[in-house]
């Protein structure tokens, strides 16, 4: 019986991660990994802050949760074995103002229910972590790390082709049948696919023959570089509950750099990593769809002032101030933006966890012939932990295709 062939769209370090894990467990299959860009990890992956998050933040139980942790130590593993840069360094998440203290005591607890180190701290035991530093209370998480997520793109894609994989590039994905997956690169044959396109993940289940049930919405994180040495690790405010954003933050990346953000604001392009950057095909499809305007409706208030920090660099350095009070606007140069995808219902919610459809070769409706390949798994949402959980979640996708 000839190998399977599996088929993962998109380079970024979720793909790469299930191409690698495919290769560990299942060595003589064939593996292919589709990327649209020129390089691995261009887009969410090459965009972020460089975080190893401890899974502090996720419902207990939930699959984010498990992922984020189990992934934590699976991602600094990894990067210990390859030589990858990475430092463990903590982080606090920091209650400013007296209604925050609720909150941040419930992250607390959450700690403790997912197994996550971490203690409360008075004003001065947050000082003597992080001396520059504004609270009335502050969580002290101690597992948080950071590294550089393109570094780990990099090393999963030499390991894929050193398995025997493939890594195409400039290779994007124009239609899917039972048995090919076409591309601007030529045909690639296909028993399986696994779609971990990001932001245009839903678009790929389409071509597959899916009808997902939400909507990819493009939402941009502006960052900042802070020109001072203010901050030794990660400072963090007490999220709001009601959106899977953490808000405005403090980070210390592994070059030694300071980086400040992202905001999110609603991004014109499904690549939009400026205001500039409209796709029109991108824009319409947004405007069409209903669960973003319900959307904009019950977070109304929230994204006038996430658009009014993006456009004001004072109201950003004052959303700073609140953490570390010696932020100016002086001290925040711009740098590269990122784009989320972020799946959304029709009804307007934010979906908050991974998001995985799975098919199989869905029939012509016409001549009766499958349109897809027997075997399909997309991920339609890959939310903040997804870099740490990466390694995992690549091994709960691989458990669950068909050999």
């Amino acid at each position: 019986m000839p190998p399977t062939r599996y088929v993962i769209v998109g380079a970024g370090i979720v793909g790469l991660a299930v191409a690698h894990r495919l290769l560990l467990d299942r060595p003589h299959a064939t593996v292919t990994v589709l990327e649209k860009d020129g390089r691995v990890g261009a887009h969410q992956t090459g965009h972020n802050s460089g975080v190893i998050h401890s899974g502090i933040y996720y419902r207990p139980g939930s699959l984010r949760a498990r992922l984020c942790v189990a992934g934590a130590r699976s991602m600094v593993a990894f990067c210990e074995e390859n030589g990858i840069a990475m430092e463990i360094t903590g982080k606090l998440i920091v209650a400013t103002a007296p209604d925050e203290l609720p909150r941040l005591r419930a992250l607390a607890q959450r700690a403790v229910a997912n197994g996550v180190p971490a203690r409360l701290l008075d004003p001065a035991e947050a000082r003597a972590i992080e001396p520059h530093v504004a609270c009335l209370a502050a969580l002290h998480v101690e597992t948080t790390g950071i590294t550089d997520y393109r570094a780990v793109c990099d090393t999963l894609a030499k390991l894929v082709t050193e398995r025997g994989g493939q890594v195409r590039l400039a290779a994007r994905v124009t239609a899917v049948s039972a048995t090919t997956v076409r591309t601007s690169d030529g045909d690639v044959p296909v028993d399986v696919l696994v779609n971990c396109a990001g932001l245009h993940a839903d678009r790929i289940a389409r071509l597959a023959g899916l009808a997902p049930e939400v909507r990819i919405v493009p939402f941009r994180g502006e960052y900042f570089t802070v020109r001072r040495d203010l901050v030794r690790g990660l400072i963090y405010p007490v999220p709001d509950p009601s959106l899977p954003f953490l808000g405005v933050h403090l980070t210390r990346m592994v070059d030694g750099s300071l980086h400040a953000g992202p905001n999110a604001v609603l991004a014109l392009a499904r690549e939009g990593y400026r205001w500039g950057r409209v796709d029109l095909r991108d824009l319409a499809e947004a405007a069409s769809y209903p669960g973003l305007w319900r959307l904009g409706r019950r977070h109304l208030g929230t994204g006038v002032a996430e658009v009014r920090r993006s456009l004001s660099r004072r109201r950003f350095a004052a959303s700073l101030a609140r953490l570390v009070p010696e932020v100016t606007r002086d001290d925040l140069v711009p740098a590269p933006a990122g784009v989320r995808a972020q799946a959304v219902t029709r009804s307007g919610a934010l979906v908050d966890d991974f998001l995985l459809l799975r098919g199989e070769g869905i029939p012509d409706g016409r001549t009766g012939v499958a349109t897809g390949p027997r075997g399909q798994l997309h991920v339609l949402n890959a939310p903040s932990p997804a870099a740490t959980s990466s390694l995992e979640i690549a091994r709960r996708i691989v458990d669950e295709l068909p050999t």
